[in-house]
Protein backbone atom coordinates (compact mmCIF):
# COMPACT_ATOMS: atom_id res chain seq x y z
CA UNK A 1 0.00 0.00 0.00
CA UNK A 2 1.67 3.23 -0.93
CA UNK A 3 2.34 6.31 1.70
CA UNK A 4 0.82 9.17 1.71
CA UNK A 5 2.96 11.97 0.12
CA UNK A 6 4.61 14.12 2.80
CA UNK A 7 4.91 17.54 2.59
CA UNK A 8 7.69 19.48 2.89
CA UNK A 9 7.52 21.36 5.63
CA UNK A 10 6.84 25.31 3.99
CA UNK A 11 3.85 23.46 2.32
CA UNK A 12 2.81 21.99 5.53
CA UNK A 13 3.17 25.60 7.18
CA UNK A 14 1.09 27.11 4.71
CA UNK A 15 -1.74 24.52 4.96
CA UNK A 16 -1.72 24.80 8.62
CA UNK A 17 -1.93 28.60 7.95
CA UNK A 18 -5.05 27.94 6.14
CA UNK A 19 -6.93 26.27 8.00
CA UNK A 20 -5.81 28.87 10.55
CA UNK A 21 -7.36 31.22 8.41
CA UNK A 22 -10.43 30.32 8.42
CA UNK A 23 -10.86 29.42 12.11
CA UNK A 24 -9.94 32.89 13.04
CA UNK A 25 -12.21 34.44 9.93
CA UNK A 26 -15.35 32.99 11.47
CA UNK A 27 -14.31 33.29 15.33
CA UNK A 28 -12.98 35.79 17.87
CA UNK A 29 -9.43 35.17 18.43
CA UNK A 30 -10.37 33.68 22.38
CA UNK A 31 -12.87 31.70 20.93
CA UNK A 32 -9.95 29.74 18.47
CA UNK A 33 -8.62 26.97 19.81
CA UNK A 34 -5.30 26.27 17.92
CA UNK A 35 -4.88 22.32 18.63
CA UNK A 36 -8.25 22.35 16.31
CA UNK A 37 -6.08 23.17 13.36
CA UNK A 38 -3.95 20.27 13.64
CA UNK A 39 -7.04 17.93 13.51
CA UNK A 40 -8.30 19.31 10.80
CA UNK A 41 -4.93 19.55 9.22
CA UNK A 42 -5.16 15.29 10.42
CA UNK A 43 -1.68 16.06 12.58
CA UNK A 44 -0.24 15.52 15.52
CA UNK A 45 -0.65 18.47 18.15
CA UNK A 46 3.45 18.14 18.34
CA UNK A 47 3.80 18.62 14.91
CA UNK A 48 1.75 21.99 15.25
CA UNK A 49 3.90 23.15 18.49
CA UNK A 50 6.93 22.19 16.17
CA UNK A 51 5.76 25.13 13.50
CA UNK A 52 4.17 27.10 16.25
CA UNK A 53 4.74 27.52 19.83
CA UNK A 54 1.49 28.62 20.84
CA UNK A 55 -1.87 30.43 19.35
CA UNK A 56 -0.24 34.12 19.45
CA UNK A 57 2.72 32.98 17.90
CA UNK A 58 0.89 31.07 14.93
CA UNK A 59 -2.01 33.98 14.74
CA UNK A 60 1.23 36.70 14.25
CA UNK A 61 2.37 34.42 11.72
CA UNK A 62 -0.70 34.16 10.12
CA UNK A 63 -1.46 38.01 10.06
CA UNK A 64 2.07 38.28 8.89
CA UNK A 65 1.88 35.98 5.93
CA UNK A 66 -1.49 37.85 5.02
CA UNK A 67 0.13 41.08 5.24
CA UNK A 68 3.21 39.91 2.81
CA UNK A 69 0.39 38.81 0.39
CA UNK A 70 -1.45 42.18 0.50
CA UNK A 71 1.50 44.48 -0.42
CA UNK A 72 2.80 42.39 -2.80
CA UNK A 73 -0.74 42.01 -4.73
CA UNK A 74 -1.25 45.81 -4.58
CA UNK A 75 2.51 47.40 -5.11
CA UNK A 76 2.13 50.12 -7.69
CA UNK A 77 3.41 50.53 -11.17
CA UNK A 78 5.73 53.34 -11.07
CA UNK A 79 5.53 53.60 -14.98
CA UNK A 80 2.00 54.51 -14.55
CA UNK A 81 0.77 57.80 -13.75
CA UNK A 82 -0.03 58.91 -10.12
CA UNK A 83 -4.14 59.01 -10.92
CA UNK A 84 -3.74 55.59 -13.27
CA UNK A 85 -1.72 54.42 -10.06
CA UNK A 86 -4.33 55.29 -7.91
CA UNK A 87 -6.59 53.95 -9.47
CA UNK A 88 -5.13 50.34 -9.84
CA UNK A 89 -4.28 50.12 -6.35
CA UNK A 90 -8.08 50.20 -4.76
CA UNK A 91 -8.93 48.17 -7.67
CA UNK A 92 -5.63 45.81 -6.93
CA UNK A 93 -7.36 46.27 -3.11
CA UNK A 94 -10.61 45.75 -3.33
CA UNK A 95 -9.87 42.57 -5.63
CA UNK A 96 -7.76 41.21 -3.01
CA UNK A 97 -10.15 41.16 -0.39
CA UNK A 98 -12.50 39.30 -2.65
CA UNK A 99 -10.04 36.89 -3.55
CA UNK A 100 -8.80 36.22 0.11
CA UNK A 101 -11.80 36.63 2.14
CA UNK A 102 -10.94 34.98 4.83
CA UNK A 103 -7.54 36.37 5.22
CA UNK A 104 -8.66 40.11 5.18
CA UNK A 105 -11.72 39.26 8.32
CA UNK A 106 -8.93 37.79 10.45
CA UNK A 107 -6.78 40.86 9.47
CA UNK A 108 -9.38 42.59 10.24
CA UNK A 109 -9.79 41.34 13.46
CA UNK A 110 -6.22 41.69 14.05
CA UNK A 111 -6.60 45.15 13.95
CA UNK A 112 -8.88 45.77 16.69
CA UNK A 113 -6.25 43.61 19.20
CA UNK A 114 -4.43 45.00 22.27
CA UNK A 115 -1.25 43.16 21.44
CA UNK A 116 1.53 45.66 20.74
CA UNK A 117 3.14 43.29 17.71
CA UNK A 118 -0.57 42.56 16.36
CA UNK A 119 -1.33 46.19 16.31
CA UNK A 120 2.35 46.96 14.63
CA UNK A 121 1.76 44.64 12.16
CA UNK A 122 -1.75 46.18 11.05
CA UNK A 123 -0.05 49.78 11.38
CA UNK A 124 2.59 49.05 9.09
CA UNK A 125 0.38 47.68 6.74
CA UNK A 126 -1.27 50.81 6.57
CA UNK A 127 2.03 52.89 6.80
CA UNK A 128 3.31 51.14 3.74
CA UNK A 129 0.18 51.98 1.69
CA UNK A 130 0.41 55.69 2.49
CA UNK A 131 3.85 55.61 1.97
CA UNK A 132 3.26 54.73 -1.57
CA UNK A 133 0.96 57.53 -2.30
CA UNK A 134 2.90 59.87 -1.37
CA UNK A 135 5.94 58.55 -3.74
CA UNK A 136 3.51 58.32 -6.08
CA UNK A 137 2.31 61.94 -5.25
CA UNK A 138 6.14 62.81 -4.80
CA UNK A 139 5.59 64.74 -1.52
CA UNK A 140 8.92 64.24 -0.87
CA UNK A 141 10.63 63.13 2.57
CA UNK A 142 8.89 65.59 4.91
CA UNK A 143 4.92 65.51 3.90
CA UNK A 144 3.09 67.87 6.91
CA UNK A 145 1.33 65.74 9.20
CA UNK A 146 -2.12 66.13 8.89
CA UNK A 147 -1.84 65.32 4.62
CA UNK A 148 -0.33 62.03 6.68
CA UNK A 149 -3.09 62.32 8.96
CA UNK A 150 -5.86 62.25 5.80
CA UNK A 151 -4.01 59.55 4.15
CA UNK A 152 -4.29 56.76 7.05
CA UNK A 153 -8.09 58.08 7.64
CA UNK A 154 -8.52 57.48 3.89
CA UNK A 155 -7.05 53.99 3.40
CA UNK A 156 -9.19 53.44 7.21
CA UNK A 157 -12.19 53.84 4.94
CA UNK A 158 -10.73 51.75 2.02
CA UNK A 159 -10.36 49.23 4.47
CA UNK A 160 -14.05 49.45 6.33
CA UNK A 161 -15.81 49.21 2.60
CA UNK A 162 -14.10 46.32 1.58
CA UNK A 163 -14.55 44.52 4.91
CA UNK A 164 -18.82 45.78 4.26
CA UNK A 165 -18.68 44.67 0.90
CA UNK A 166 -17.14 40.95 2.19
CA UNK A 167 -20.14 40.98 4.78
CA UNK A 168 -23.18 42.14 2.47
CA UNK A 169 -22.95 40.37 -0.85
CA UNK A 170 -25.44 43.07 -2.14
CA UNK A 171 -22.83 45.53 -2.43
CA UNK A 172 -21.60 45.41 -6.15
CA UNK A 173 -17.31 45.97 -5.93
CA UNK A 174 -17.27 48.32 -8.57
CA UNK A 175 -19.32 51.03 -6.56
CA UNK A 176 -16.72 50.14 -3.44
CA UNK A 177 -14.10 51.43 -5.87
CA UNK A 178 -16.01 54.45 -7.32
CA UNK A 179 -16.70 55.61 -3.75
CA UNK A 180 -13.19 55.22 -2.25
CA UNK A 181 -11.91 56.79 -5.39
CA UNK A 182 -14.36 60.16 -4.95
CA UNK A 183 -13.51 59.78 -1.22
CA UNK A 184 -10.13 60.09 -1.57
CA UNK A 185 -10.07 62.94 -3.64
CA UNK A 186 -13.02 64.77 -1.31
CA UNK A 187 -10.40 63.83 2.03
CA UNK A 188 -7.53 65.73 0.17
CA UNK A 189 -9.93 68.59 -1.12
CA UNK A 190 -10.28 69.43 2.23
CA UNK A 191 -6.50 69.97 3.49
CA UNK A 192 -5.09 73.57 2.96
CA UNK A 193 -3.31 73.73 0.21
CA UNK A 194 0.13 74.73 1.61
CA UNK A 195 0.25 70.46 2.69
CA UNK A 196 -0.41 69.43 -0.94
CA UNK A 197 2.33 68.03 -3.14
CA UNK A 198 2.55 69.91 -6.56
CA UNK A 199 1.22 66.79 -8.67
CA UNK A 200 -1.40 66.45 -5.89
CA UNK A 201 -2.95 69.61 -6.11
CA UNK A 202 -2.74 69.45 -10.01
CA UNK A 203 -4.84 66.46 -9.57
CA UNK A 204 -7.23 67.82 -7.49
CA UNK A 205 -7.11 70.89 -9.73
CA UNK A 206 -8.38 68.21 -12.58
CA UNK A 207 -11.21 66.41 -10.39
CA UNK A 208 -12.58 69.46 -9.84
CA UNK A 209 -12.70 70.48 -13.71
CA UNK A 210 -16.42 70.90 -14.93
CA UNK A 211 -15.01 67.89 -17.27
CA UNK A 212 -13.42 65.82 -14.24
CA UNK A 213 -15.21 62.83 -12.81
CA UNK A 214 -15.02 62.10 -9.39
CA UNK A 215 -15.94 58.62 -9.38
CA UNK A 216 -13.58 57.78 -12.66
CA UNK A 217 -17.17 56.44 -14.81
Amino acid sequence: MAGRTRMSPERRRDQLLDLGVELFATHPYDEVHIERVAELAGVSRGLLYHYFPGKREFFVAMLTRENERLMHETAPDPALSPIEQLENGIRAFVDHCRAHEHGVRAVFRGGVSSDPEIVALVSGSIDVQVSRILAAGRAGDDPAPILVLALRGWIGLLRAACYEMLTDKRIDPEDVVAVCRSAFFGTLSGLPSAVLPPVVAEILGEQASPTGSLTGR
